[in-house]
């Protein structure tokens, strides 16, 4: 008993009060931290602050961590550099003449910006910037185009590297190396599953775009020589990653070198410039910062939680419930689902993921599968209001006759997308453990 009160009781208590804060307009971060530091003091003493202290320094001294800051200066660099834009033109010179061909280029581009970025933000705001303004210039549906540059940006947590995983893992015990690798299969499905829905929304319907785009006629030799200028940016890339998936490098080193290439590759082009490199460090420098003060918050109060003995309490409550544990896992990806529609992925995944994950080890689900189940269920969150980062994301860099609520009704079918795409996982785990497998 704490003060008189169970377990149970506390746990309602903090859930209330932090539901109150974020109500009132205070920052998660700082929600989390006061209230760490309050019960501290409340059934502690001030001497046992010392534990979010040591906390805290456990959690960011993890090497992995330092991943972070290189993925994010990499998506900065690229975003503010010409290639995003020279990418996408080079792979409309090849699939530019098929069927739906800005919508199927839109598509490539977004697993090829995932891959080199990691960070779904920054591919949103490029692909609408780059893709959008060509699927609306050439007459697809505004609310097709909307849709797919929205949920294909949202493949940018699920392409490796996806910042997502990297932070999952350090929440999780779960080794990075294998959640990339599980991630990537399932990342392509995602991406295949809208390839045919705009195929078929775009053959069952002409009016909602050209069936066919009036992409360049060249020969193979012309359409080399047009997409020279990407090549080396996307030599870095494929470098980066398979020193991942071989284990030649870790995930940091990996990052450290991919970020030294990008750097090189955009030099190479003559685009390095003093403005582009002090943007680039200020946005690496401020993502980094609201990222790590959510990380120490609600580090800090998982931990008192801990201590207070909710992990436990969370444990028998999931454990004995009566339902099979297949069940209790799906009941875990709902409350992720849901939780998404209001915070952000960090949150939830901090808040979330080590209250699950004893029940989780207990019902013997590998934390690999279950990383990836966690990354496309927050996914779904991007997309659904009323938090809907992609929506804002997109709205900031649309034309603005395009309304808020036309925004927020493109995003149903892709959402309804990521739903089946979920299920398929969540029922076939082979679907994300089948290469890590063969991989190691």
């Amino acid at each position: 008993m704490l003060l008189g009160l169970d377990i149970a009781t506390w746990s309602i208590l903090i859930l209330v009060v932090m539901v109150g804060l974020l109500v009132l307009g205070v920052p998660l971060a700082f929600t989390t931290g006061s209230m760490a530091v309050a019960l501290c003091l409340l059934l502690y003493g001030p001497q046992s602050l010392f534990l979010i202290g040591s906390r805290t320094f456990s959690f960011l001294d993890s090497y992995a961590l330092v991943a972070v800051p290189f993925f994010i200066f990499m998506a900065s660099i690229l975003e503010r550099s010409g290639l995003a834009r020279e990418l996408y033109d080079a792979i409309r010179v090849w699939t530019g003449r098929t069927v739906g061909g800005a919508a199927n280029v839109t598509i490539i581009f977004a697993i090829i910006i995932g891959a080199i970025i990691g960070v779904a933000g920054g591919e949103m705001v490029l692909l609408g910037l780059v893709a959008l303004p060509q699927l609306l210039r050439l007459g697809y549906d505004r609310k097709l185009s909307i849709g797919l540059v929205c949920a294909t940006g949202a493949l940018g947590s699920m392409i490796p590297p996806a910042l997502t995983l990297v932070f999952y893992g350090l929440a999780a015990g779960a080794d990075i190396g294998d959640l990339f690798t599980a991630s990537f299969v399932p990342g392509l499905m995602m991406a295949a599953i809208y390839f045919l829905y705009v195929q078929a929304r775009l053959r069952l319907n002409p009016a909602l775009g050209p069936v066919a785009d009036a992409g360049p006629a060249l020969s193979i030799a012309e359409k080399f020589n047009q997409s020279k200028g990407v090549m080396l940016p996307l030599a870095v890339l494929f470098s980066t990653l398979a020193s991942i998936y071989l284990g030649i490098a870790s995930v940091t080193e990996s990052a450290s070198v991919g970020a030294l290439g990008t750097v090189l590759a955009v030099a190479s082009r003559g685009e390095l410039t003093y403005k582009l490199m002090r943007d680039a460090v200020h946005q690496t420098l401020a993502a980094c910062g609201m990222v790590l003060w959510l990380v120490i918050g609600t580090n800090a109060l998982v931990g008192v939680y801990t201590i207070m003995g909710g992990i436990e309490f969370s444990k028998s409550l999931l454990t004995g419930l009566p339902f099979p544990p297949f069940v209790v896992l799906i009941l875990m990806v709902v409350v992720w689902v849901f939780l998404g529609f209001f915070i952000d992925w960090i949150a939830i995944l901090l808040l979330t993921v080590p209250i699950f994950m004893p029940a989780i080890k207990v019902f013997g689900y590998d934390p690999i599968w279950v990383g990836i189940l966690f990354n496309m269920a927050v996914q779904i969150g991007y997309l659904t209001p009323p938090f809907a980062p992609a929506c804002f994301f997109i709205k900031g860099v649309t034309p603005p006759e395009i309304s808020m609520e036309e925004i927020f009704s493109a995003m149903w079918p892709f959402i309804g997308l990521q739903i089946v795409a979920l299920a398929l996982v969540l029922a076939f785990p082979d679907i994300a453990l089948w290469l890590p497998r063969v991989l190691n």
